[in-house]
C-alpha cells in the first residue's frame, strides 16, 4: 500500500461521552425500511472517509467482553493470505497457541486464532447477499468475498444497511438503467427490490417531499470508480421522478446541462496524481433544486478546495492542470498564443509527464471547445480564456538576476524579456507596469508611496502568487458561467445535493496538498461518525431495548490536532507564514515542542522535518519542505490594480477595482490552509443543514477490464473508505441483527421442545439463549441483537446439534447396511445351495439321455444308407430317359418357336404403322385447337383491355398482364416450331427406318425359303444316309450354313429391338411436349383469372379510396366547425339562443327535425301558419323536453330488458324518430355525450361503469349497424375533384348490412350526415375510455393483493403459533383466496350489468396480463422471492387462479391461462430439483422457452433454496450466460429483464360489431316515466 499500513484493530482512544436521561429520547421517524449497519446506515459516504476505531460501543461496566471465536477441528474459517488478502481455508489440527489451517487450494499454514475470521458456507451457496447486514458473520473477509461474488453475477449494487456500495462493471448494463427499471423503483420502499442507485435516489427525493427537508447524496470513490456515471444515474433517476419545470428556449435537462459542464470542470480542475490519471483537485457539490410541488426547478455547482499551488509546482510525475496541456496541444490556437511543447515552460516541465497513456490532448482540447460552445460561453470569451492561460505560461517562464541596488531584480535574459512581453501583450496591459509590478512594492505612509526593490525569490514569489490569483479567479469565473448556463431558483426551499471530492490519499512523499486534502476527509469522515451514531439510536428507540449509557468515540481530536486555534497544525502554519524567516525547520520544531505528548502526532524515522499523523484511515507522513511555501497567498494589490486596468474587457472583469481601504496596504496576507479550513466549515454547514445518503463507489481493477475483481485493491479501497472501519463500528455494538423468524428457523433445532406452538417466536428465542447461557443480548420488537462472537457461539452448538444428528442417522444406516448384507449373504447361500444340487442331478440325467440317443441315432443312420443307395440308383435311370425324350421335345419346339416369332414381328410393324400415323393426326388437330383457342384468348384479351381503359389505375397490371401473355405467346410459338421441327426429323427418320425394314423384309423372306429348302434337303439326306456314307461331308457344310443363317437371323431381330426403342423414345418425347402445351394452356387461364382477381382488388381498392375520401371530408368539417357545447344548468335558458341553428319542429311531410342546412328550410314549412317568435318559441319548448328525456334517461338506471340494455334502444329510438341521424348540424349528440362523462365522474365507478360499458357498447352496435353513410359519400365525391366515375359507381353500389345479420326487412337504413358519424366516433372513444377505466380500477385494486402474493407468508410453529405481538397469523392461502373472490366479484359485476362476453374477455385477459407483469416483475427485483419454498407458495396460488379461469368457462376467460405463461416457468424453474444438471439448452427449450437469457440469469442468480439446500444452476451454465449476455450489451442499447405493461386498447369498432350479437331496439319495455312526455309518445303503443 505504498508505504502506509493500516491496523485491522487500533489501540483504544480518549472517548467523549454521550449521556442520555433515564428514558430514551423519542425516535426520529427512520426514512426507509432499512436502518442502521446491523440495520442501520453504516457505512462510509463521500471521498473515502473512514470512520475511527473499531471500540465505538465498548461494553458497559460489569459486562464481560466477548468471547473468542470457538475452534474445533472442520471449523470454516478465513485465513490471510499475500496475494488474494483473505482465503476460505478449514480447520484442520491445533499446535500450541497456533491452529493448523487448511486452504482452498489444498495447502496447509498456520495462523494465530486471532488472525482468523468464521465463515459460513451457507452463505456461498447463495451468490452473496443484497445486504451485508444479513451476512451471518459481518467481518471484512465475508465483506470482501460477498462483494466478489455478486460482481462475478453482475450484480454490482450491494447495500449495506441505506448505505450503496457500486463496484464499476467496465461494462455497458443497459437492462438496469431503462424507463422500466426507473419506474419499478419509483416510490417502492427502500430495501424492498434489490440495491441499486434509484433506490438510494428515490428515498433521498421521497424524503425531501414527505419532511420538506434537503437531502444529500455523497458519492465517493477512488477515480474510475464510475462516481460521475453514478451522479448522471442518480440526476437521470430525479429527472424521471421529479420531472422538469418549463423553461423558456432550452429543452435540455438539468442532468443533461451540468454533465455537458464535465470536461470543461475537469480540463480546468483534474490533473493527474501518483495513483489516477485525472484526479479531481476540487470538491464539487451539484445541487438539484425543486419548488413547491417536488418538480426541478434549476441546478447549481458549488466547488470547494481548488489546488491553487498546483498552477506553479508540481512534483514527478504528476502534471498541472489539463488545460494547460491541451492548449499546448492545439495547433493554431499554440502557434496564435506563441506556445509549443510543455517542456518549454516551468510551470510544466517541472515533472517529465507530458502525456497521458491512451488520451490525445489535441482531442481533449476539441471537447473542451465544445463543453465551452455548450456551456454558452462565446468566441470572445473563449479567446480571452486561452489568452489568460497562454500569459500564465509564459509568466512562469520570467526569471530574474540580481540587480544593481541591494535587494534588487531585473530581467535575467533575452528569453525571459520575450516571456515578459507576450505574458503583458496576452493580458492587454503595460509591459513596463507588469515588469515593475513583479519586481517592485508599494508603501504607502502618511509622507507618501515608498518604492520598495524585491530581490530574486520575492520577485519569483509575486509571480507565482500572480499566477495562482489569475488561475483562481479564472475557475471561478467558469463555475459561475456554468451555473448562469444551467439556470438556478433563488425561491426553491429544498434541494437534493450530490457531493463529489477528492479521497484520501496517502503516497510516498506526502505534502502539503495531502495535508489539506486528508483533513477535509476526516471532516467528512466526522459528519459519518454522527450520522451513524444518530441512526443507532434511530435503531435502539424503534425496536424498545433497553440503553441509556452509549460512549461515542470520533474523530475530533485529530482535528483539534490541525484546526484547534490558538494552537493547531494550521494555526501555527499561518504563523510560520507570517514571519520571512521562518523555514521547515522551525515549523517542524514548533510542531514537535507543542505535541510532543499527542497521541495523534509523532515525528517520523529518519527526518527531522517530518511528521507523520494517525489518521482515521491509517498513518500518514508529511514532508514539510514546502508547507510554507505553498500556505502563502499574499493578495498584492499591484497585481489587482494592474489587471483591472487592462485593456481586456475579460481580464479587467477578473479583477474588479477594490476598495479605498484594501488598496492602502500592497500586501495582503492570506493562508491558504485558512481559507482552506473556511470553506471546508462552509460545506459542512451545508452538509448538516441536509439528511445525508451515502454511494461508495469501487474500482474493481486497476485494467479497467469487466470480470476482473483484484482483492487486494478493493480492500484497499474499502478501507480508505471507511466500509471495514463501518464494519468494526458495527462489531462493537450488536453487529448481529436478526429478525425472530429468522432466528427460530436457524436456530430453533437448538431446542426442539419448545417448538411444540405454546410460544411465541420472541419468547422461543429468548429460551434459546437463556439455554446457551448467552448474555448481554437484547429483545427488540422485532428482532433479536446479539453481541459480536455470539453468533459463533450459536453456529457452534448448532453445528454439535448436527453432527450429533448426522452421527445418529449414519449409526442406524449402518445398521440397516449392515443387516441388509447379512441377509442377502444368506439369500445367496441358499440359492447356491439349490444351484449346485441341480447341476449333479443335471449331469446324472444327461449320461442317461446321451445313452439312448446313441441307440436311436444308429438306428436310424443304417437305414440312411440303404436308402440313399436305393435313390442315386433310381434317380440315374430317370436322368437318362428324360435326356432323350427333351431333345426330341426340344427339336420341335424351336421349329414353332420360330414360326411364332416371326409372325409377331410383323404384326407389331404393322401396329406400330398405323399408331405413328394416328399420333401424326392427334398433334395437328391439338395445333389447331392452340390456334383457335389462341384467337379466342385474343378476343377475350380486346374485351378485357376495352374494360380495363375506364380504370387508370389498372394501367400498370394490365400492362404486366399483356407482357406475361405476350411471353407465353412466344413460349407457345417458340414450343410449336420445336415440335413442328422435330416432327419432320422423326418423319425422316421413320422413313429411313421403313426403308431398312423393307430390305430386311426381303432379305427375311430369302432366307426363310432358303430355310425351306435347307430342311428339305436335309430331310432326303436323312433318309439317304445309311445308304450313302460319303455324302456327310456336304451334310455337315450345309448345317454350318445354316448355322450362319441363324446368326444373321438373330443380328435382325437385335435391329428391330432397337428401331422399337427408338420408336418409343420418340413417342415418349411427343407425348411430353403434348403435357408441356397443356400446362401451358392451364398457365394461361390462371393468368386471365389472376386478373379477373386484380380487378376485383381494384375494385375493392376503389371503395377503400371513397371511404377515405369520406373521413377526410369528415375531419374538413370537424377542423372548420366548432361542435356546440350542452350544459345542463342551461336548461331554464331560452333553447332557442342556445340551439337556434341546430333545431326545427317535426311536420305532417315528415320533414327532417334537425336538418337546417339553410335559414329557408326552417321558414317555409310554418310561413303561411305561423310567426317568426311562436315558431322559435314552438322549438325551444319541445326540444327542452327533449333534452330532458335524454337527461333522465342517462341519469337513471333503466336496467335490462333480456340482456338489452333499455337506456341505449331508448336513446336510438328517440334519436331514430327525430331524424337526428340525418341531420346537418345538431347539438343533441354532444350533449348526450356530456351527459355520460358527467354520469360516469359522479357515480359509483363499481356500479356506473359496467352498466354504462354495456349499454354505450350497445348504442355503438346500433349506429354502426343501422346507418349508411351513401348520401354523405356521393356529396362528398362530388365536392371532391380528384372521384373517379368507378369511385362513385363503387359507392352507389353499397348495400345494407342488415342483410348479413338478419335484419327484417321492414327496418330502415339512414343515411348518415356528418354530426351522426362525429357522434358515431366519440362514442367509440367513450366505450374505449369506459373499458380503460375499468381495467386501470382493477389494476389498482389487485396490486397491494398481488405484492402480497408473491412472497410465502412466515409460518409459525405448532398448532396455535402466534407472532411476538400475540397477533394470529394469516393463513398463507388467504392472500390468493382474496384475488379469486375479487375476480368473482368482478365477474358477477360485469355479468349483472349484461356486459357482453367480448369485453369481459379482453378485460380478464388483460388482468391476468397485469398479474402475470407484477408477479414476474417483483420476482426478478427481490431475492427473497426467488426460494424454493416461495416458488412453491406461487405455484399453488397460480393453481387457484387455473381452476377459476376452467370455471370462468372460455366464454369470459379467453386465453388467460396463456397470459401467465412468464410467472409460471419461472415458478416452475424454481420448484424443480436438480437444477444444475440442465443445460443451457433444456432450460431453454423446455423449462423456460419464453423466457430470454436474461431473466433466466437473473432467475438463476437469484435463487437459494431455503427448504431442501439445494443450488442453483451449474457454472458452466452460468457463464454460458453470461457470454451471451455480454454480447448482447454491445448490440443492443436497452434489454431490459423486466415485462411492460400494455395499455392499449385490445379492440375496435369493427371487433365490437362482430363479436356482439344483433340488438332489436324495438323489443323493450319501456319504462313508466316516458308517458308524462310526449315526445316519445310513439314508444307507448309497443309495450301496449
Amino acid at each position: 500500500m505504498e508505504g502506509w499500513t493500516v491496523g485491522l484493530f487500533a489501540p483504544p482512544r480518549p472517548a467523549r461521552a454521550v449521556t442520555c436521561g433515564p428514558r430514551p429520547i423519542p425516535p426520529t421517524p427512520p426514512r426507509s425500511a432499512v436502518s442502521g449497519l446491523g440495520s442501520s446506515r453504516h457505512l462510509s459516504g463521500a471521498g473515502s472517509w473512514r470512520v475511527s476505531p473499531p471500540t465505538l460501543f465498548p461494553p458497559a461496566k460489569g459486562t464481560p467482553e466477548p468471547k473468542m471465536m470457538n475452534l474445533r477441528k472442520g471449523s470454516k474459517v478465513w485465513a490471510e493470505d499475500r496475494d488474494s488478502a483473505w482465503v476460505a481455508a478449514e480447520v484442520a489440527d491445533f499446535a500450541g497457541k497456533q491452529v493448523r489451517v487448511a486452504t482452498a487450494a489444498g495447502k496447509k499454514v498456520m495462523a494465530l486464532p486471532a488472525k482468523l475470521h468464521p465463515r459460513d458456507a451457507d452463505d456461498e451457496e447463495h451468490n452473496g447477499v443484497d445486504d451485508m447486514t444479513k451476512l451471518t458473520y459481518l467481518n471484512e473477509p465475508e465483506v470482501l468475498y460477498n462483494l466478489e461474488r455478486r460482481y462475478a453475477l453482475n450484480d454490482i449494487y450491494t447495500y449495506t444497511g441505506s448505505i450503496l456500495i457500486a463496484v464499476n462493471p467496465f461494462t455497458k448494463l443497459p437492462h438496469l438503467y431503462n424507463v422500466h427499471m426507473m419506474d419499478q423503483y419509483k416510490g417502492a420502499p427502500f430495501g424492498q427490490l434489490s440495491p441499486h442507485v434509484f433506490a438510494v435516489a428515490d428515498a433521498s427525493y421521497r424524503a425531501m417531499v414527505n419532511e420538506g427537508k434537503s437531502q444529500s447524496i455523497l458519492v465517493s470513490g477512488e477515480s474510475g470508480a464510475g462516481k460521475t456515471e453514478t451522479t448522471k444515474l442518480i440526476m437521470q433517476y430525479l429527472t424521471y421522478v421529479g420531472g422538469r419545470t418549463a423553461s423558456a428556449g432550452d429543452d435540455r435537462t438539468v442532468e443533461q446541462q451540468v454533465l455537458e459542464s464535465n470536461p470543461l470542470l475537469e480540463a480546468f480542475g483534474n490533473a493527474r496524481t501518483v495513483r489516477n490519471d485525472n484526479s479531481s483537485r476540487f470538491g464539487k457539490f451539484v445541487e438539484i433544486q425543486f419548488d413547491a410541488n417536488g418538480r426541478i426547478s434549476g441546478a447549481a455547482i458549488r466547488t470547494y478546495l481548488l489546488e491553487r499551488s498546483r498552477v506553479v509546482q508540481i512534483t514527478d510525475p504528476e502534471r498541472n492542470y489539463h488545460c494547460f496541456y491541451q492548449l499546448c496541444a492545439s495547433g493554431r490556437d499554440a502557434e496564435k498564443y506563441k506556445l509549443g511543447h510543455p517542456s518549454l515552460f516551468h510551470y510544466l516541465n517541472q515533472s517529465k509527464t507530458y502525456e497521458l497513456e491512451g488520451v490525445s490532448s489535441a482531442d481533449e482540447y476539441l471537447k473542451m471547445r465544445r463543453a465551452m460552445d455548450i456551456v454558452g460561453i462565446s468566441s470572445e470569451d473563449q479567446e480571452s480564456i486561452f489568452r489568460t492561460l497562454a500569459g500564465i505560461l509564459h509568466l512562469g517562464n520570467i526569471e530574474f538576476s540580481p540587480g544593481k541596488e541591494h535587494d534588487s531584480s531585473v530581467i535575467k535574459d533575452q528569453k525571459s524579456g520575450f516571456h515578459m512581453q507576450m505574458a503583458a501583450d496576452l493580458f492587454m496591459c503595460d509591459v513596463n507596469l507588469l515588469l515593475a509590478t513583479l519586481s517592485t512594492r508599494t508603501i504607502q505612509t502618511r509622507e507618501g508611496n515608498i518604492v520598495k526593490a524585491l530581490d530574486c525569490n520575492a520577485a519569483i514569489a509575486s509571480r507565482d502568487a500572480l499566477a495562482k490569483t489569475i488561475y483562481a479567479r479564472l475557475f471561478d469565473w467558469l463555475v459561475d458561467k456554468i451555473n448562469r448556463s444551467v439556470g438556478q431558483d433563488p425561491k426553491s426551499r429544498v434541494q437534493i445535493g450530490v457531493l463529489d471530492i477528492y479521497g484520501f490519499e496517502c503516497f510516498d512523499r506526502n505534502s502539503f496538498e495531502q495535508f489539506c486534502i486528508n483533513f477535509a476527509n476526516e471532516k467528512l469522515q466526522q459528519h459519518f461518525n454522527e450520522h451513524v451514531f444518530k441512526m443507532e439510536q434511530e435503531e435502539y428507540s424503534k425496536e424498545e431495548i433497553n440503553w441509556s449509557y452509549i460512549e461515542f468515540i470520533d474523530n475530533q481530536d485529530v482535528l483539534d490536532l490541525i484546526e484547534k486555534k490558538p494552537i493547531g497544525i494550521i494555526a501555527l502554519l499561518d504563523e510560520a507564514c507570517m514571519f520571512p524567516k521562518s523555514t521547515h525547520e522551525t515549523l517542524s520544531t514548533k510542531l514537535f515542542q507543542n505535541f510532543r505528548s499527542h497521541p495523534r502526532l509523532e515525528k517520523a524515522k529518519f527526518s527531522e522535518t517530518d511528521f507523520r499523523i494517525a489518521h482515521y484511515a491509517g498513518k500518514v507522513t508529511y514532508q514539510t519542505e514546502t508547507f510554507i511555501d505553498k500556505n502563502r497567498d499574499y493578495v498584492v494589490v499591484e497585481h489587482c490594480n494592474l489587471l483591472s486596468s487592462s485593456k481586456c474587457p475579460f481580464v479587467a472583469g477578473l479583477f474588479p477595482s477594490l476598495p479605498e481601504e484594501s488598496s492602502r496596504s500592497s500586501y495582503k496576507f492570506s493562508s491558504v490552509s485558512s481559507r482552506f479550513k473556511q470553506q471546508l466549515q462552509s460545506l459542512m454547514e451545508t452538509l448538516n443543514s441536509t439528511e445525508p445518503h451515502y454511494v461508495r463507489c469501487v474500482k474493481p481493477n486497476s485494467l479497467n477490464r469487466p470480470q476482473k475483481f483484484e482483492k487486494r485493491s478493493i480492500l484497499h479501497q474499502l478501507r480508505c473508505g471507511g466500509v471495514l472501519e463501518a464494519v468494526r463500528i458495527s462489531l462493537a455494538g450488536y453487529p448481529t441483527r436478526r429478525s425472530y423468524s429468522e432466528f427460530v428457523d436457524r436456530f430453533g433445532l437448538l431446542a426442539p421442545d419448545l417448538l411444540d406452538g405454546s410460544y411465541d417466536e420472541k419468547m422461543i428465542t429468548e429460551k434459546i439463549l437463556q439455554k446457551l447461557k448467552l448474555e448481554n443480548f437484547q429483545l427488540g420488537r422485532t428482532k433479536v441483537f446479539l453481541r459480536a462472537g455470539q453468533i459463533g457461539s450459536l453456529d457452534s452448538r448448532r453445528a454439535e446439534v448436527l453432527d450429533s444428528a448426522a452421527k445418529c442417522i449414519q449409526h442406524r444406516f449402518r445398521t440397516f447396511i449392515a443387516r441388509r448384507d447379512f441377509v442377502s449373504v444368506r439369500a445367496a447361500a441358499c440359492v447356491l445351495q439349490a444351484y449346485c444340487r441341480g447341476c449333479l442331478a443335471r449331469t446324472i440325467y444327461e449320461v442317461k439321455r446321451k445313452t439312448v440317443a446313441a441307440i436311436i441315432m444308429q438306428k436310424y443312420s443304417r437305414g440312411w444308407l440303404i436308402r440313399s443307395g436305393y435313390v442315386k440308383e433310381r434317380a440315374a435311370a430317370i436322368a437318362i430317359q428324360s435326356s432323350i425324350r427333351g431333345f426330341a421335345v426340344r427339336q420341335k419346339f424351336l421349329y414353332g418357336k420360330k414360326h411364332r416369332a416371326a409372325t409377331l414381328i410383323q404384326a407389331r410393324w404393322r401396329m406400330r404403322k398405323f399408331l405413328l400415323a394416328f399420333r401424326h393426326r392427334q398433334a395437328s388437330i391439338i395445333a389447331i385447337q392452340c390456334l383457335w383457342r389462341r384467337k379466342l384468348a385474343r378476343r377475350e384479351l380486346r374485351k378485357l383491355k376495352q374494360e380495363a381503359n375506364e380504370a387508370g389505375a389498372l394501367r400498370m397490371a394490365k400492362n404486366k398482364l399483356e407482357k406475361q401473355l405476350e411471353d407465353l405467346t412466344w413460349r407457345l410459338h417458340l414450343e410449336k416450331r420445336l415440335r413442328v421441327s422435330n416432327d419432320e426429323a422423326k418423319q425422316a427418320e421413320i422413313s429411313k427406318f421403313h426403308k431398312t425394314l423393307e430390305s430386311m423384309n426381303l432379305e427375311l423372306d430369302a432366307a426363310k425359303l432358303a430355310t425351306i429348302n435347307e430342311c428339305n434337303k436335309n430331310a432326303v439326306l436323312q433318309t439317304q444316309l445309311e445308304l450313302s456314307m460319303k455324302e456327310k461331308s456336304a451334310l455337315e457344310r450345309e448345317l454350318v450354313s445354316v448355322a450362319e443363317l441363324k446368326k444373321e437371323n438373330a443380328q435382325l431381330k437385335s435391329a428391330l429391338d432397337t428401331l422399337e426403342s427408338k420408336n418409343s423414345a420418340l413417342a415418349h418425347a411427343l407425348i411430353k411436349a403434348q403435357k408441356e402445351t397443356d400446362d401451358a394452356i392451364k398457365k394461361l387461364r390462371q393468368v386471365e383469372e389472376k386478373w379477373f382477381q386484380l380487378q376485383e382488388n381494384v375494385k375493392s381498392l376503389e371503395t377503400k379510396l371513397s371511404n377515405l375520401e369520406d373521413e377526410n371530408h369528415i375531419l374538413r368539417q370537424k377542423a372548420l366547425s366548432v361542435s356546440p357545447k350542452s350544459n345542463r344548468s342551461g336548461f331554464v335558458k331560452s333553447y332557442s339562443e342556445k340551439y337556434s341553428s341546430a333545431l326545427a319542429l317535426p311536420n305532417s311531410d315528415k320533414k327532417h327535425v334537425f336538418d337546417s342546412p339553410t335559414p329557408t328550410k326552417l321558414i317555409l314549412p310554418f310561413s303561411h301558419g305561423l310567426s317568426e317568435s311562436r315558431r322559435t318559441k314552438l322549438t325551444a319548448e319541445r326540444h327542452q323536453e327533449n333534452y330532458e328525456l335524454l337527461s333522465r334517461c342517462i341519469r337513471e338506471d333503466l336496467g335490462f330488458k333480456d340482456g338489452k340494455p333499455v337506456a341505449a334502444c331508448i336513446v336510438y329510438n328517440c334519436l331514430l324518430h327525430w331524424h337526428a341521424f340525418e341531420s346537418e348540424r345538431t347539438a343533441i349528440f354532444d350533449y348526450i355525450i356530456e351527459g355520460i362523462n358527467e354520469v360516469l365522474k359522479v357515480g359509483d365507478e363499481n356500479i356506473t361503469l359496467p352498466y354504462w360499458l354495456s349499454n354505450a357498447s350497445a348504442l355503438l352496435c346500433l349506429l354502426q349497424r343501422n346507418l349508411r353513410t351513401t348520401g354523405f359519400l356521393i356529396a362528398a365525391g362530388q365536392r371532391s375533384s380528384g372521384a373517379s366515375a368507378l369511385t362513385a359507381r363503387v359507392v352507389q353500389s353499397i348495400k345494407s348490412p342488415f342483410k348479413h345479420i338478419g335484419f327484417e326487412d321492414g327496418i330502415s337504413h339512414m343515411e348518415a350526415r356528418y354530426p351522426a358519424i362525429l357522434f358515431k366516433q366519440q362514442l367509440t372513444a367513450c366505450v374505449e375510455k369506459i373499458f380503460g377505466l375499468i381495467r386501470d380500477n382493477i389494476k389498482k385494486e389487485l396490486s397491494p393483493l398481488l405484492g402480497l402474493c408473491i412472497q410465502a407468508p412466515k409460518i409459525a410453529r405448532g398448532k396455535s403459533a402466534r407472532s411476538p405481538g400475540n397477533v394470529p397469523q394469516q393463513p398463507p392461502s388467504s392472500q390468493w383466496e382474496s384475488i379469486i373472490k375479487f375476480l368473482d366479484s368482478l365477474m358477477g359485476r360485469l355479468r349483472a350489468n349484461h356486459v357482453p362476453s367480448f369485453f369481459i374477455r379482453k378485460l380478464v385477459t388483460q388482468v391476468f396480463s397485469f398479474i402475470n407483469i407484477q408477479l414476474f416483475n417483483s420476482l426478478l427485483l427481490r431475492r427473497e422471492c426467488c426460494t424454493f419454498s416461495n416458488g412453491e407458495y406461487v405455484k399453488s396460488g397460480l393453481a387457484d387462479l387455473e381452476k377459476w379461469i376452467v370455471n370462468a368457462k372460455e366464454e369470459y376467460a379467453g386465453t388467460s391461462w396463456h397470459e401467465l405463461n412468464y410467472i409460471r416457468q419461472a415458478v416452475g424453474f424454481l420448484v424443480i430439483h436438480q437444477k444444475r444438471k440442465k443445460s443451457l439448452e433444456e432450460i431453454r427449450q423446455d423449462l423456460c422457452p419464453a423466457l430470454t437469457v436474461r431473466q433466466i440469469y437473473r432467475i438463476s442468480t437469484m435463487y437459494w433454496d431455503d427448504k431442501y439446500g439445494t443450488q442453483s444452476v451449474s457454472n458452466d451454465v452460468v457463464a454460458q450466460m453470461r457470454e451471451i449476455l455480454n454480447r448482447d450489451n454491445q448490440n443492443l442499447t436497452s434489454n431490459s429483464f423486466l415485462l411492460d405493461d400494455d395499455l392499449s386498447i385490445p379492440f375496435s369498432t369493427e371487433d365490437i360489431d362482430m363479436a356482439i350479437p344483433t340488438i332489436d331496439p324495438s323489443d323493450i319495455e319501456p319504462p313508466s316515466f316516458l308517458s308524462d312526455y310526449s315526445c316519445v309518445q310513439f314508444l307507448i303503443p309497443h309495450q301496449k
